[in-house]
């Protein structure tokens, strides 16, 4: 399963002080802009690069040389069927964009300006990754039921977490590892860790209680942002469907860090980015949380002590493509959109995997490639859905380069949304290569626990009807955009039931077989 664009926007609404914003794309204030700058030659200065005159106008694969690329492209795996790479854990150290994030962690641990990760929800705070769009997109601001509680319940919900986890699986946090860290979090963090006394009855049904919330908040910022990733998940057992919002605004909240307009102080991107890492490797390793948000993610990883933090630091990887001066806002082959792809929505997948589980007789390295095939399958709906959305208000162009000039279609065309025949030819060929994806992402449909199945295979064929909206919009994703209604969803869940029955593969349903053999002949090399 994937979440949606990995566009999804984080951090704090920028004021007219902050910056402003032209076409659409942030413009940082003089002194945000200037310590990125800072950062960046601090990276660059082992490779004697001239980055006096980086600018975050500039208009093509910013902060990645070929070489670094290529670097880790070739780090990649390559899975059954040779369709599919798996880039789990894959980095070039050496990068610029990973020293960059280096530095900026080393700030942070040495007690930087990363402020705003650890505004304290209890306080009223505006939790990081909560900005001006999720509130609006939401309908209110998320997250102040925290309020009504006793401050230090979120930490005393925390302990409480750790003391039911399996033995062994958090470590105790030293007191020198809180960097950056020196104020009443740290202390409650502390004192929360240090308690030998078991909490009473009456505080173990409030904490019971704020999790509760906890979970039913995330399953509100899920269900408004990602409607055909939150009805797959209405299908599940509740306790897989709460994880799966965990992630879900897990995810979220590491997007908006990178895509969302800033205050003139918060600090800078980057170390935001890094903090956010940090904070995110603590809780996998201490146990520890920071605003009532994370509280679900601790249970979900002490409830599933297999799922790894791989696929997360990936994701932030992702992220990292998209920082302007240091990411990619170009793809020149498939090959280099295909890890962004991996990063940004195959790692969703692979989060998943343990919450769903796998069918008797199959194991979670053979479900792999089928669910890292539906995250780059989604991922390019995505992008083709989106092509004028993107060039126009991002200044990003995700269509990979090689194939726009196969089929002589220019950037200017994108930005002046202008569809031909040759945008129609492309169009058709990015389509066929996204069904061949979908495809063999439903070989993993049976691999996967019985109360497992629907939920995929529902939003595989909700999402994958994106690409008829597509079509009948008339190959027009400029001006257009592809739309499923909640009606069109709904109806389609009994034949997502069939589809995940034994009968469907001796009867397959008839326009199944003809969008199969459709998609064989158009299904371009991946």
């Amino acid at each position: 399963v994937s979440c949606s664009h990995m566009h999804m926007a984080h951090g704090f609404t920028a004021s007219p002080a902050a910056g402003s914003t032209k076409g659409g794309r942030i413009i940082q204030n003089e002194g945000a802009m200037r310590r990125k700058q800072q950062l960046l030659q601090m990276s660059a200065v082992e490779d004697g690069v001239d980055t006096s005159s980086t600018s975050s106008s500039t208009s093509t694969r910013t902060g990645r040389s070929q070489v670094e690329i290529n670097t880790e492209l070739q780090s990649g795996r390559t899975l059954e069927g040779g369709a599919t790479m798996d880039f789990a854990g894959v980095k070039d150290t050496t990068s610029r964009s990973e020293r960059a994030l280096a530095v900026a962690r080393d700030e942070f641990l040495g007690g930087g300006s990363a402020t705003a990760l650890y505004g304290r929800d209890e306080d009223g705070v505006r939790l990081i990754g909560i900005n001006d769009d999720v509130v609006r997109e939401v309908g209110r601001e998320v997250g102040q039921f925290i309020t009504t509680y006793d401050k230090g319940t979120v930490q005393g919900c925390a302990e409480w977490l750790r003391s039911r986890a399996a033995p062994g699986l958090f470590e105790t946090k030293p007191a020198s590892t809180n960097g950056g860290t020196d104020d009443a979090y740290a202390k409650a963090y502390a004192a929360a860790t240090s308690t030998p006394a078991s909490p009473s009855p009456e505080q173990i049904e409030t904490y019971r209680a704020l999790l509760d919330e906890a979970y039913v908040e995330s399953g509100v910022v899920t269900e408004a942002f990602a409607k055909t990733f939150y009805l797959g998940t209405k299908l599940m057992p509740p306790a897989a469907q709460r994880a799966i919002w965990a992630i879900y605004v897990w995810c979220r909240r590491t997007d908006e860090i990178v895509d969302a307009p800033r205050e003139p102080d918060d600090p800078n991107m980057l170390t935001d980015l890094s903090a956010w890492e940090i904070r995110t490797e603590n809780l996998w390793k201490y146990g520890e949380v920071v605003d009532v948000l994370d509280l679900p993610l601790l249970d979900v990883r002490a409830n599933y002590p297999k799922l790894e933090i791989t696929p997360f630091v990936d994701m932030v990887r992702g992220m990292l493509m998209d920082i302007p001066d240091l990411g990619q806002d170009r793809y020149d082959t498939f090959d280099e959109l295909h890890l962004y792809c991996y990063r940004v929505a195959g790692t969703v997948g692979l989060m998943s995997m343990p919450i769903f589980g796998c069918a008797d007789g199959f194991t979670e390295a053979e479900a792999k490639e089928p669910a890292l095939s539906l995250g780059v399958a989604f991922q390019i709906t995505n992008i083709l859905r989106d092509v004028g959305e993107d060039a126009t208000t991002r200044g990003r162009v995700y269509l990979p380069q090689k194939d726009m000039e196969r089929f002589g279609v220019t950037e200017q065309q994108l930005f002046d949304q202008r569809v031909d025949e040759n945008y129609i030819a492309l169009m058709k060929y990015e389509i066929g290569r996204a069904r061949m994806y979908y495809e063999r992402a439903k070989r993993g449909v049976p691999m996967l626990s019985p109360e497992g199945r629907l939920p995929v295979q529902s939003s595989l064929d909700c999402y994958g009807k994106i690409l008829d909206k597509i079509e009948e919009n008339g190959y027009d994703t400029l001006t257009k955009r592809a739309y499923v209604s909640k009606w069109e969803k709904l109806f389609e869940i009994p034949f997502s039931w069939y589809r995940t029955q034994e009968i469907a593969k001796a009867l397959p349903l008839p326009w199944d077989s003809a969008k199969e053999d459709e998609s064989k002949s158009l299904s371009p090399s991946p």
